[in-house]
């Protein structure tokens, strides 16, 4: 079965009410995939808690904004056209160093039940802002 979306119609969610990053949900197990697949976006001065994959390798694309990625004993920098990948077991931080917002296409293989802790997150909006991101509308 292929699977299609837009921008307009994604769901989005914040892990927890106080979390300053949250995740517009692209594609997931759900899906019949084995990752999951989300547009990850950070308020400015925002972060991930720190956390560690025991299975799954973690990549981000930084789409807009710029950012450090923490772990493993290095500090690294991010910006539009970055990419990182993490390995399982690296604990790891993505913080948002920019004065806009930082978005991410964020990738977890394997899923490691990542995509369900988001969908029983708390629901979120995706302003203008971020579906100009998502659509591509930023660079037009």
């Amino acid at each position: 079965m292929i699977v299609a979306r837009h921008a307009a119609g994604l769901a989005a969610y914040r892990i927890d009410a106080g979390d300053t990053n949250w995740f517009a949900c692209l594609l997931d197990p759900g899906d019949g995939v084995s990752f999951t697949l989300v547009v990850e976006i950070f308020a400015p001065g925002g972060a991930t808690p720190p956390n560690t994959h025991a299975r799954a390798t973690e990549a981000f694309f930084v789409l807009r904004g710029e950012g450090e990625a923490r772990g493993g004993g290095e500090v690294i920098a991010l910006r539009a056209g970055s990419v990182l990948a993490v390995p399982p077991d690296t604990g790891h931080v993505i913080a948002n160093t920019g004065r806009g917002r930082l978005h991410c296409l964020t990738l977890m293989q394997p899923d490691e039940d990542v995509a369900a802790l988001i969908r029983r997150g708390i629901p979120a909006t995706l302003d203008a802002d971020d579906l100009a991101v998502l659509t591509g509308a930023a660079h037009a």
